[in-house]
C-alpha cells in the first residue's frame, strides 16, 4: 500500500466519490464537516490519486522548485505536488510575491492539489486573491521593471467547519452558535470565490458500525485506473484545445464538446431557475456532469450525471 492510501479510509462514500470525481475532472472541491470526520484524511489522500505526470508536467514542477530553492535531490520531480499552507500565511505566501517575485503556494501546487484547512480562518483579503490564479491558472506579479507569469494549475481542496463551534450539523453534540455567529463565519467566504469551487460536500461523522468495519475499503490504486481512463477520455475530445481536463472548459468548449441529453437539458433549466445560479455556476454543474460521464464511459450527459453533479453542488448549506 502506498502512504495515505484511500483504503484506509471507512465510510465517507460521498466524500469519496466527489474526491474521484474531482480528480478525474481536475475540479475544486469544499468540504464541510465538524472536527474529527476525516477531512484533513481525505484530502491528503486526493493526490494519491490523481494520474501520473507526464514528462512535461514533471519538468514544469522541477523548474518551479529550482526557482523557489526548494529542490531537494537532483533529477526530475515524479510525485504530484501537495501542498497545506497555514491559515496565518501571507498573501504573498500564498499567490506570489516579494521584492524579489517568488512563486506562491499556489504556484508550488502546480500540477497538484492546495489544500486549505479551516478555509475561514484565513485572511479575507488572501483569500480574495486566490480568484485569478483558480479562474486563469497562472498569477501575474508585476513589479516596476518587470511583470512575472507563474503558472497555477491545481486543484484546490478546501475545509471548514460548518459553524464556529464546529457542530452545527453533528448528531453527537449539539451547536452553540447563534445564527448571527454562523451567518458571520460564513460570510467569510465570498460568492465569486465559492463559485470558482465546483464541488461543495458535506462531511459527516462515521458511525460506529462503519468505522469498525473489517471489509477493505477500496484502495487509490484501483480509483486511480478510473481516474485514468476518464481522463485519457478528456484528452483524446479536447486534444485540439491544448487543455488535458474538463475543469478548463471555457464556455464556447462546453458548447462544443458537452454531449446533452434531452432530460438532462430539461433537469439543468429547473435546476438553474430553482437555485438561480449564476452563468459560472451553471457552466461548472455542466463541467462536473461531463466528468461523471466519463467516469461512466458514457459520450452523452444524461439525466442521472446531472443529477450527480447538483448533489455535489447543493449538498452544502452555507447560510
Amino acid at each position: 500500500l502506498v502512504k495515505d492510501d484511500f483504503a484506509d479510509v471507512q465510510g465517507q462514500f460521498l466524500a469519496k466519490k466527489a474526491l474521484e470525481v474531482a480528480a478525474a475532472g481536475g475540479h475544486n472541491v469544499l468540504m464541510v464537516g465538524s472536527p474529527g470526520t476525516g477531512k484533513t484524511m481525505l484530502a491528503r489522500r486526493l493526490a494519491t490519486i490523481l494520474p501520473t505526470m507526464s514528462y512535461q508536467e514533471a519538468l514544469e514542477v522541477t523548474k518551479i522548485y529550482s526557482v523557489a530553492g526548494l529542490l531537494s535531490r537532483n533529477g526530475l520531480i515524479g510525485d504530484r505536488p501537495f501542498r497545506s499552507p497555514h491559515h496565518t500565511i501571507s498573501s504573498a505566501g500564498l499567490i506570489g510575491g516579494g521584492t524579489i517575485p517568488k512563486p506562491g503556494e499556489v504556484t508550488l501546487s502546480h500540477n497538484g492539489v492546495l489544500f486549505l484547512d479551516e478555509l475561514p480562518e484565513f485572511n479575507k483579503y488572501t483569500l480574495e486573491a486566490l480568484r485569478q490564479p483558480l479562474e486563469d491558472g497562472e498569477v501575474t506579479i508585476t513589479r516596476v521593471n518587470a511583470s512575472l507569469k507563474f503558472p497555477s494549475q491545481m486543484i484546490l481542496v478546501a475545509s471548514m467547519n460548518p459553524c464556529p463551534c464546529g457542530y452545527r450539523f453533528d448528531n453527537t453534540r449539539s451547536c452553540k452558535c447563534s445564527p448571527q455567529e454562523i451567518k458571520k463565519y460564513t460570510k467569510k467566504i465570498s460568492g465569486p470565490l465559492l463559485d470558482r469551487i465546483d464541488i461543495h460536500i458535506q462531511v459527516p461523522r462515521v458511525d460506529y458500525k462503519e468505522f469498525v468495519s473489517t471489509k477493505p475499503a477500496e484502495s487509490s490504486a484501483s480509483i486511480r485506473a478510473r481516474v485514468e481512463a476518464a481522463r485519457d477520455r478528456q484528452l483524446k475530445r479536447l486534444s485540439e484545445e491544448h487543455i488535458y481536463c474538463n475543469a478548463q472548459m471555457s464556455h464556447a468548449m462546453l458548447k462544443k464538446y458537452c454531449k446533452v441529453s434531452d432530460g438532462a437539458v430539461n433537469t439543468l433549466k429547473l435546476i438553474f431557475e430553482k437555485m438561480k445560479l449564476s452563468a459560472r455556476s451553471y457552466d461548472r454543474i455542466i463541467k462536473v456532469s461531463q466528468t461523471i460521464a466519463d467516469l461512466a464511459g458514457e459520450d452523452v450527459i444524461q439525466d442521472s450525471h446531472v443529477a450527480e453533479a447538483i448533489q455535489f453542488r447543493d449538498n452544502v448549506s452555507m447560510e
